[in-house]
């Protein structure tokens, strides 16, 4: 796949997520109150606006601001741009690593911009589970960025199977 293909999908890749991540926020914060969880399904799908400032499962929240600053602001931004760098120029350029790479890039993308935009806190606001055996609160960054690690391990697995 030639360069110009490589950035059409991954900059779609990326809009198309960043998008719907950053609006599905917005309705969640203009719409959920704080101190209210709303159930649907029998409990199974529950909607409550947190604001994480730690990463995956609130991890490293409780470091002092200046290093959660550090790591999760700009460690994440020059994360981003090495994976985006790697999507667009490592070969073999193959349809199912790049798009993988893409959704990881745009969820970490989604997360970034609340940072930023929310004093270092990441909006999560959708919990998943049955009974007493549930998701953490998360949102559809994450969401992205687990389906692109999720691929980029089926197609590395399915490689491994193949023979290399």
């Amino acid at each position: 796949m030639n360069i110009a293909k490589r950035a059409m999908l991954v900059f779609l890749i990326m809009v198309l997520c960043v998008a719907c991540d950053q609006t599905t926020k917005s309705l969640a914060v203009s719409a959920l109150p704080e101190t209210k969880t709303f159930s649907y399904l029998g409990g199974t799908l529950r909607f409550q606006v947190a604001y994480n400032r730690g990463a995956f499962l609130s991890l490293g929240s409780s470091l002092p601001d200046v290093w959660r600053q550090r790591i999760f602001t700009f460690g994440t931004g020059f994360f981003l741009i090495g994976l985006v760098a790697f999507a667009l120029f490592f070969k073999p350029g193959r349809l199912p690593v790049i798009s993988a790479i893409s959704l990881i890039a745009a969820g970490g993308a989604g997360n970034l911009i609340d940072r930023v935009t929310h004093g270092g806190s990441v909006v999560d606001f959708i919990s998943i589970g049955a009974g007493p055996l549930r998701t953490g609160i998360f949102n559809i960054a994450d969401v992205a960025v687990i389906a692109g690690t999720l691929l980029l391990l089926r197609t590395a697995s399915r490689r491994l199977e193949m023979g290399g």
